[in-house]
């Protein structure tokens, strides 16, 4: 068997050039794989020429040469083919032009190490797969006038008259693409045109450019402004303080974490930071949850920024089509003349092939879209601080409601970050009035009231009803968040005895209830569907075991739906339902928006996409019909991500002259984190929180990385948890790392033990140095024990424990 590793002696030539590329596969760096590069899982390969850092090829794998994508991560001479055999050696299939900034190689080689991912899944993550693909790529070709005739041209009389006519065209129309010039030369063909370029009196300029196909980004979202949007309104003294504290601080790298209560102007402060570095001449990026990244939001970055020419604002999100992601990262990508000097985006923006950036922006820093769920399980936020790092630049990070994470790092608690706060709103606005409404007195009243209905069937209590009919007859409109879709949650037999439940096949968890009316057909169909795997089958007619009918309990935004059908008939077709379920594209959710703004709907019930993002003044109520939605779930974050929704949802009210209530029904009234968000107090929740946190020993206060070990059998997914259990516990004993710095917890059945048929068994390790965390993470990873893969999620800084 030939070996790819070099005999003694056998050394590649001097003058060849080589590169290490990271695959686009599951390849994990070991230290039993001496043929990978530098500890990064990376491959060696010839190349003709060098090729800079972050080109995009072609490679080959192996010896049935199977074909694969890779980013070239380093360039050089044979010392990068040490201790390889030069005649194994494969070139590179091909080059494909693209690729990444180094910057951005070397924020990937960051994020492989910190989220324990194989540093070609984080490459392929950075590069949208429409730029892969190339979609939308066409040659584009424009002409040019000489000023001269070919030397052998003998041109025709009817060419002479062409070449006068061309000459007499106003220099300013050129270059000119072949429809304009077409239209100058007066022909209704493209001959004329070829016969002058053959006569050496035009020039064909062909350049490979990216067109919208399915309609221009500016028509479904960066174009979304009003005139109000392009002004400069004079900003507060707490805004000018804030702009001209950053402004003023030393160049290079800072994190600034600026906590403004909803409407208080946090955009226009991002707003003026991002002039000063455009005037400074650089470039900046600007990060909005998916979930808010709406017309009305990135309409006013582009609003503003119009005047720097068409393109110089991109704007990156889910709504658009493969070619217009192409063509926005394309604008980022172009340097120069042209190309976009801010690009505004959810997530994955943070990955823009942008140079020279002087400002990152993270808005709503709290939100958990920032947390990717699949690998690499990065976060957006600390990504964005890092790649701020890399460019020596500030970053701000913005909320009404910062992460417990972002406020311990703050120069209240450790210092890390410089803590900015607005804490009046802009304008005539003020911070609505908040009700807390027991939901146990409602339902007693009710029973008094109708002592034969069920109190339990309204979702929709006295007073929260009182303040709908009020609202809506002074022409107001209003929101109602209630953070669970369907119909019911739970379905069971009644007979206790029979305890039959209806639970998902492939999931331990409950099968929900949905009432599908395909169109408005009916009669509505009635199917059960699981959130976890997305199964779905009709629903039983009867309890499988016993034959008697099947109780349906719990709420969910299409019980809530019926409801207003049945109470409200004064808006009847003005209000809509904005759920994962009706919301299927980003454009529907932006024509519902629309309707709302106009004013055609009066009502918006929905999950939690309409807690954020929405500044309409005519919002005059908010109610949250279920606060306690999310407090009980096995989480540690269950109180905090509470309080952050209710006070997110809570400040879409009062944003206009008339003034704003929200009416937030609970069972637990009394609760920390529902009592702080009716009194809008933060810091009030933020220090009860964290000193359970600190009690608790849980982050933030402490590092957490949790491992979830995966497999069809059980009996395998508990041995590999064991087995890893194992090599953790002997290499924190090799490292002799103190008692009390690591703790470790299980193996143990997940909070969830199985989804989508996969058993899943949890490792979780808690350490109060983050230092001390990636050490051991990396330890177990070089050798060989620890790998993410379609067995094993490493979470590094989890935000959910399911």
């Amino acid at each position: 068997m030939t070996s790819l590793f070099a005999k003694p002696g056998i050394r590649a030539d001097s003058s060849e050039r080589f590169v290490r590329v990271a695959v686009e596969r599951g390849l994990d760096a070991t230290s039993r794989q001496p043929w990978k590069g530098g500890g990064e899982s990376t491959l060696t390969y010839r190349v003709e020429r060098d090729l800079p850092i972050g080109r995009r090829v072609e490679v080959t794998l192996g010896r049935g040469d199977s074909a694969s994508a890779g980013i070239v991560v380093e360039c050089g001479g044979v010392e990068l083919a040490a201790n390889l055999d030069p005649a194994r050696i494969k070139p590179i299939a091909r080059d494909t032009g693209a690729g990444l900034p180094p910057t951005l190689v070397e924020l990937a080689k960051w994020m492989a190490r910190y989220y324990v991912c194989p540093l070609g899944m984080v490459l392929a993550t950075m590069m949208p797969a429409a730029v892969k693909k190339g979609t939308g790529l066409r040659v584009r070709v424009r002409y040019e006038r000489t000023g001269t005739i070919g030397t052998d041209a003998k041109p025709t009389a009817n060419a002479r008259k062409l070449i006068e006519r061309l000459e007499s065209i106003d220099a300013a129309e050129f270059p000119a693409e072949s429809e304009r010039l077409m239209e100058l030369l007066d022909t209704r063909t493209i001959a004329p045109v070829k016969r002058l370029v053959g006569l050496g009196v035009l020039n064909a300029i062909e350049r490979e450019e990216v067109a919208e196909f399915g309609g221009s980004t500016d028509a479904t979202l960066g174009a979304a402004f009003d005139a109000a949007a392009e002004r400069r309104p004079e900003p507060t003294a707490e805004q000018t303080a804030i702009v001209e504290g950053i402004g003023a601080a030393p160049d290079g790298f800072s994190v600034h974490l600026v906590r403004g209560v909803t409407g208080s102007g946090k955009t226009e402060v991002y707003l003026r930071l991002l002039e000063r570095v455009l005037e400074r001449g650089q470039n900046a990026v600007v990060l909005v949850p998916e979930i808010s990244l709406t017309p009305q939001t990135a309409g006013r970055f582009t609003a503003r920024f119009r005047t720097l020419g068409a393109g110089s604002v991109a704007v990156l999100h889910s709504g658009l089509t493969p070619s217009q992601r192409h063509r926005q990262w394309t604008l980022a990508g172009r340097e120069g003349g042209g190309g976009a000097r801010v690009v505004v985006g959810a997530r994955s923006a943070v990955f823009a092939p942008l140079e020279n950036v002087g400002l990152i922006v993270v808005d709503e820093e709290h939100a958990s879209d920032y947390k990717q769920d699949q690998l690499p399980r990065y976060h957006g936020r600390d990504v964005a601080i890092k790649r701020a790092q890399i460019a020596d630049c500030p970053v701000v990070l913005g909320s009404a409601t910062p992460s417990l994470e972002s406020w311990y790092n703050s120069s209240r608690h450790l210092g890390k970050y410089r803590l900015w706060e607005l804490n009046e709103r802009v304008g005539a606005g003020r911070l609505p009035r908040v009700d807390v409404v027991d939901l146990s007195d409602e339902r007693r009243r009710l029973r008094q009231v109708h002592p034969r209905r069920d109190p339990w069937s309204d979702l929709i209590g006295p007073t929260l009803e009182r303040a709908m009919h009020e609202t809506f007859a002074a022409g107001g409109q209003a929101l109602l968040l209630l953070n669970r879709r369907g119909y019911s949650a739970y379905i069971a037999c009644p007979d206790a005895q029979c305890g039959y439940r209806l639970t998902c096949d492939e999931c331990d968890v409950m099968m929900v209830h949905h009432a599908w009316m395909p169109d408005g057909a009916r009669p509505r169909r009635e199917v059960v569907r699981c959130h976890h795997c997305q199964a779905q089958r009709l629903m039983p007619p009867e309890c499988p075991v016993c034959a008697k009918r099947l109780i349906r309990l719990g709420m969910g935004t299409q019980r809530l739906e019926e409801e207003i059908a049945d109470k409200f008939p004064e808006i009847a077709g003005a209000f809509l339902r904005a759920d994962g379920d009706t919301m299927q594209s980003a454009k529907d959710w932006f024509a519902v928006l629309s309707r709302f703004a106009n004013q055609e709907l009066k009502l918006l019930l929905g999950t939690q996409m309409i807690a954020k993002g929405l500044d309409f003044p005519n919002v005059r109520l908010v109610g949250v019909v279920n606060a306690d939605s999310a407090m009980n779930l096995a989480d540690f974050r269950a109180s905090e991500r509470t309080f952050q929704l209710v006070s997110q949802v809570a400040g879409r009210a009062g944003r206009g002259t008339e003034e704003g209530r929200v009416v937030v029904q609970s069972m637990d009234p009394n609760s920390p984190a529902i009592r702080h968000a009716a009194a809008h107090d933060y810091v009030g929740f933020a220090d009860f929180e964290l000193g359970i946190r600190r009690r608790a020993k849980l982050p933030p206060v402490t590092r957490m990385a949790r491992i979830v070990l995966r497999d069809k059998d059980l009996g395998k997914a508990q041995s590999a948890a064991k087995m890893l259990r194992t090599a953790i516990d002997e290499e924190i004993k090799a490292r002799g790392t103190a008692a009390g710095s690591l703790r470790i917890t299980g193996p143990m059945p997940a909070p969830i033990a199985r989804i989508a048929g996969q058993h899943r068994m949890v490792i979780e390790l808690t350490a109060w140095q983050r230092a001390s965390l990636q050490d051991v993470l990396a330890a177990v990873r070089s050798k060989g024990w620890l790998k993410s893969d379609a067995h094993t999620a490493v979470d590094v800084d989890p935000i959910a424990l399911t």
